[in-house]
């Protein structure tokens, strides 16, 4: 069974940084992209970042330039390195094993941008 675990989240202020884990069980996290989604208080769940196989990333407009994802595929770990961030990125975030026959998420890590 794959299971999907995040950490990293926290308090930052406005300009901060932080960087996310999400860390698979399981043999399979090699063979499917991953995402990072978030949801924001009172707001649907939205695509941050997707990181293909070969390491191919695709940004959402609010965050390029600013967040960076990864992968260690020897480590069954992905991250997300938030920098310069913006009280508008506070927000849950999850990952998600894409492309799946069933959705697997994470349980979510919390952040908060505020002074």
């Amino acid at each position: 069974q794959v299971q999907l675990v995040e950490s990293g989240g926290g308090l930052v202020q406005p300009g901060g940084s932080l960087r996310l884990s999400c860390a698979a069980s399981g043999s399979i996290f090699s063979l499917y992209t991953m995402g990072w989604y978030r949801q924001a208080p009172g707001k649907q769940r939205e695509l941050v970042a997707t990181i293909t196989t070969v390491g191919r990333t695709n940004y959402a407009d609010p965050v390029k330039g600013r967040f960076t994802i990864s992968r260690d595929n020897a480590k069954n770990t992905m991250y997300l390195q938030m920098n310069s961030l913006k009280p508008e990125d506070t927000a849950v975030y999850y990952c998600k094993l894409e492309g799946y026959f069933r959705p697997i998420w994470g349980q979510g890590t919390l952040v908060t941008v505020s002074v």
